[in-house]
């Protein structure tokens, strides 16, 4: 072509949970091997069941004609104003004025088609040359946006794994004062890919250094209900003060109801900059373009959210995943080499290898036992120029079936893996954690 049509940012898309799936499938096609699916965050397809009196609230509203009209731009109006109410409704911290949560209205609040289209516009919208600061390990599709918004590899602050994954905040602090092309930051609590729950004083030290530096903050809430352990927390709202910021949400792992693609934003102190509001204005010009988002989900969230059912259905669930972790933790405690930190938020767990122990001496060399001569071939023909991470999780979907994440796809430099908390049949679960250690411990000792 006469032009060069491609984005400097097309590069930088790289979602390693999806992107595994397309070799476990050739895998499974080619050895007819079952697959287990570690690798997505889908609690409906690893078999938890949606509560009756939930299907109920979706059956009725599916019966009702406005469910299948246009919802505003900005999303239907019932929703904006309950989850605005809602997040009006979070308690105030007890530690004075600058706590004190700011005050949303309908009008603060923007749905997206699923949080995937919102991050997308959130970053995609940002002016190229303004930066946001980010975890690693980090979660691929805020990594890979922020990435591909600037044409650069994505910006990282370090979580500690000897500090339970809590962020180093003075690496935060010195790559924002030397950076000046850092114009927010970015956290994810829970955290995804790590399962860390960042206490209350963590929080303002985020919204200190935003202050100070006169940056905007945005906070993925996603697993915000999905809390465990004795592991305590604020929203953003509760801490925030008077720093411009957003939130991000979604039904999808809280109802659970991942199909139903629908998230928004609670936008925090809109008009404490004008630069901050003129974004916000692009945001929902942008919604205008498409029109709106898919209507019925907005429309279940005040009868499912309002339902006094709902407390005790996330409280239940929230128990149900603390008990997973301590059985994900018992099955890699005392192997050489390896670490998993307990999660005490979200649906994951995050493995660590010794990078000592995974590289050194025949690194090349480790594998796992292949009963295919013709399939543990095709393993090493692809891992030549793999990390070493990877090559780990290809020989385990060769010799097990399981297909778990890479953790430098996590954009970290840490060799690791992620897997789920969500297989709900429990026989089957404890077998997948206790194969994951089993073959943890084989591969660092072949």
């Amino acid at each position: 072509m006469r032009r060069n049509i491609v984005h400097p940012g097309a590069g930088k898309l790289k979602y390693e949970i999806r992107e595994i799936v397309s070799f476990a499938t050739e895998i499974a096609t080619r050895w007819n091997i079952p697959i287990q699916w570690e690798n997505i965050g889908d609690p409906v397809k690893k078999g938890e069941p949606i509560a009756q009196w939930i299907k109920d609230i979706v059956r009725e509203k599916v019966s009702e004609d406005l469910s299948y009209a246009y919802s505003e731009t900005e999303g239907a109006l019932a929703a904006r104003e309950f989850i605005a109410a809602r997040a009006n409704k979070r308690e105030k911290l007890n530690a004075g004025q600058e706590d004190t949560p700011p005050r949303i209205s309908a009008a603060d609040v923007l749905f997206f088609n699923g949080l995937g289209d919102a991050v997308a516009k959130v970053f995609g919208f940002l002016r190229r040359e303004a930066r946001v600061l980010g975890p690693s390990p980090a979660y691929s599709t805020l990594s890979s946006a922020e990435a591909a918004h600037s044409g650069y590899e994505h910006l990282t602050y370090r979580l500690d794994p000897e500090r339970n994954w809590m962020p180093d905040m003075n690496d935060v602090e010195l790559k924002v004062k030397y950076n000046d092309s850092i114009a927010g930051i970015l956290l994810i609590n829970p955290d995804n890919p790590t399962g860390a729950v960042y206490p209350v004083e963590v929080l303002r030290e985020f919204v200190r250094i935003a202050k100070v530096y006169g940056l905007f903050l945005i906070c993925d809430e996603t697993y915000a209900n999905i809390v465990y352990g004795g592991a305590k927390t604020a929203a953003l709202s509760q801490v925030i003060g008077g720093v411009p910021g957003l939130a991000l949400r979604s039904l999808s792992k809280e109802i659970p109801w991942p199909g139903a693609r629908c998230g928004w934003v609670e936008v925090y102190n809109r008009k404490a900059d004008h630069r901050f509001d003129a974004y916000i204005r692009s945001l929902v010009d942008s919604k205008r373009l498409e029109v709106c988002s898919t209507t019925l989900p907005q429309l279940c969230i005040a009868p499912v959210m309002g339902d006094s059912r709902y407390p005790a259905h996330l409280a239940e669930r929230a128990e149900m995943f603390g008990r997973r972790a301590c059985e994900a933790s018992s099955a890699f405690e005392g192997i050489p080499g390896v670490k998993l930190i307990k999660p005490r938020g979200a649906l994951y767990a995050t493995v660590i290898f010794d990078r000592e122990a995974l590289n050194g001496g025949r690194s090349l060399e480790r594998s796992l036992p292949v009963k295919d001569a013709a399939l543990a071939e095709f393993i090493r023909g692809k891992i030549t120029d793999l990390a070493p991470d990877k090559r780990f999780v290809y020989w385990l979907l060769a010799s097990t079936g399981i297909c778990v994440v890479p953790l430098s796809g996590f954009a970290s430099e840490l060799p690791g893996f992620r897997f789920t908390l969500l297989e709900y049949d429990d026989q089957k679960r404890r077998e997948i954690f206790k194969t994951l250690g089993e073959a943890s411990r084989a591969y660092l000792e072949s």
